[in-house]
């Protein structure tokens, strides 16, 4: 069993929060996910999606990483029907990345940019692959690192939960030791923090700093790289 702690804020520019999370440790699931659509319809993606998952996990057999697939699925057809049934949600859609204790293993599930990373011995490692055009057609093209931080694609996302009915969920088995942490966040994190910033927040953790402290460090260094997007952090290790 983790123990887990996570924030979500708006942010410095954003009007509104389209993040959602969840942190449900009685029966191990943590997700985040980063909405998108006009009005409140990025809201109420996320929020539809992460509840979908908790529910089905929560009504599962064996809740195990087949479970974890199929909740997902539910979450791609249950936001994808809402969008089709009210033109006022018409282009919602959320990205999600979700973890599920599985006995030793954590199982991952992503779709989209929201990204799960370990810190451990080996340092910070990205577990996740985003499903975005910077990731899947700009770096395989051979574009440098420097144009595509700039290019009018890299907000792009390749796949969203609700998107589409077909639906390529990424998939991962990670087994955590004890001293491991394991971060899921939105793009409101990664995309505006350096990676080497982010390790030092968790190294501070695994010296013993409070989760929730690292994670309201987290959101202080994306707000003070001008938090132009929702920010949402999970912190979650191993109790005992």
């Amino acid at each position: 069993m983790m123990e887990a702690y996570a924030l979500s804020d708006t942010g410095c520019v954003r009007p509104n929060n389209e993040d959602c999370h969840l942190v449900a440790p009685d029966v191990g699931l943590y997700l985040v996910a980063d909405g998108m659509g006009g009005a409140a319809a990025g809201e109420k993606a996320s929020r539809m999606a992460v509840d979908t998952v908790a529910e089905c996990i929560r009504g599962a057999v064996e809740r195990d990483a087949q479970a974890l697939l199929l909740a997902v699925e539910e979450a791609n057809r249950r936001v994808g029907g809402a969008a089709r049934g009210d033109p006022a949600l018409d282009g919602m859609g959320t990205t999600l990345v979700a973890a599920l204790e599985t006995g030793e293993d954590v199982a991952i599930a992503s779709v989209g940019d929201s990204r799960a990373y370990v810190f451990d011995e080996g340092g910070l490692r990205a577990i996740t692959q985003d499903q975005t055009w910077v990731n899947e057609v700009g770096r395989p093209l051979g574009i440098d690192e420097a144009s595509l931080r700039t290019h009018p694609m890299r907000h792009v996302l390749t796949m969203a939960i609700g998107a589409s009915s077909s639906l390529t969920i990424n998939y991962y088995v990670v087994r955590m030791s004890r001293a491991a942490l394991l971060l899921l966040a939105s793009d409101g994190l990664h995309g505006v923090v350096d990676a080497g910033k982010i390790e030092g927040v968790l190294r501070a953790c695994r010296n013993g700093d409070p989760l929730e402290a690292g994670c309201r460090r987290l959101i202080a260094a994306a707000r003070d790289a001008g938090g132009p997007d929702n920010i949402t952090v999970l912190l979650a290790r191993k109790m005992g």
